[in-house]
């Protein structure tokens, strides 16, 4: 699987090689693995990781042997469609080492030289004595966020975290594509007066932050790739934070994310009323209502 080369360099082109330093290394990660992984894990309906309780106390000591994925869908689409399975969740680390050295398994030459976790080469450095191994990933970060987005799930998102991320402006946006139109409180207000639309619009209201918003995010990437030049108009409003009462009021937001349709010759939008958020899906309903 390789990363989009026209997401890579539009990231470079306009941040340079190493960003990652100064706003976090969440959009990198996002472009050169989870979107990848997104899309392989899109034909199956289970993968297995090697995650371990003691890899990382701040995000990993409560991961069970078996999960349904609380960020990517598999197969069948939606939420609940793939299993995630960790099968060395609650082996200890030193139990790991003392069975590859008695079975005599090639490993990395980089852990010999204090390397215990090895991630991206910019990204990683040796641990010192008596530091844990996560230490040595993203050292400049929270250690109780070292996830590069691939078992994003691990962290606990609450109310006082999400506010304060989003107020510091640390969440990278998401949803983003030269097919998707971005609206701001004064459009999407322009949008819900219009009572004969010229065109129909596809809505998504969602949070950055928001770990299903983040698992939906490459088919309505596809959705607003194939609906290009259809006369359907594919949109993202934002709508946590200071914008949270509004959508909950005028425009149904009930959670993150909720997908709203509003119809060519119709006042009112129709919120989309399935789980399953795979491009197929959404589909189908624009093509019915539209």
């Amino acid at each position: 699987m390789f990363p989009d080369a026209v997401e890579v360099q539009a990231l470079v082109r306009t941040k340079g090689l190493f960003s990652f330093y100064e706003d976090g290394h969440q959009e990198c990660c996002r472009v050169r693995k989870v979107r990848p992984l997104r899309r392989a894990l899109k034909g199956l309906r289970a993968w297995i990781t090697g995650q371990r309780k003691d890899q990382s106390p701040g995000t990993r000591s409560e991961v069970p042997i078996v999960q349904v994925d609380p960020v990517f869908e598999g197969l069948d689409g939606g939420i609940g469609s793939l299993v995630k399975w960790n099968p060395v969740a609650n082996v200890a680390g030193n139990d790991v080492w003392t069975f590859l050295r008695t079975m005599s398994v090639p490993v990395n030459s980089l852990h010999a030289q204090g390397y215990v976790s090895i991630g991206c080469e910019p990204c990683t450095r040796p641990v010192l004595p008596g530091q844990h191994e996560r230490e040595g990933r993203w050292w400049w970060e929270d250690a109780k966020a070292k996830e590069c987005g691939l078992h994003k799930g691990n962290i606990k998102q609450d109310s006082e975290s999400n506010g304060s991320a989003q107020a510091n402006g640390e969440v990278s946006d998401i949803f983003e594509s030269e097919s998707m139109l971005t609206l701001n409180r004064v459009g999407i207000e322009n949008l819900l007066k219009l009572e004969d639309r010229r065109d129909p619009w596809v809505v998504v209201l969602y949070a950055p932050w928001c770990q299903f918003c983040q698992g939906m995010e490459s088919s309505y990437l596809e959705l607003a790739d194939k609906l290009a030049g259809t006369g359907v108009k594919v949109g993202k409003f934002r709508a946590d934070g200071e914008q949270k009462a509004f959508a909950k009021s005028e425009l149904q937001l009930g959670s993150f994310p909720t997908i709203l349709l509003f119809p060519k010759h119709s006042s009112q939008p129709i919120k989309y009323p399935s789980e399953h958020r795979d491009v197929d899906s959404l589909l189908a309903f624009v093509n019915a209502l539209r």
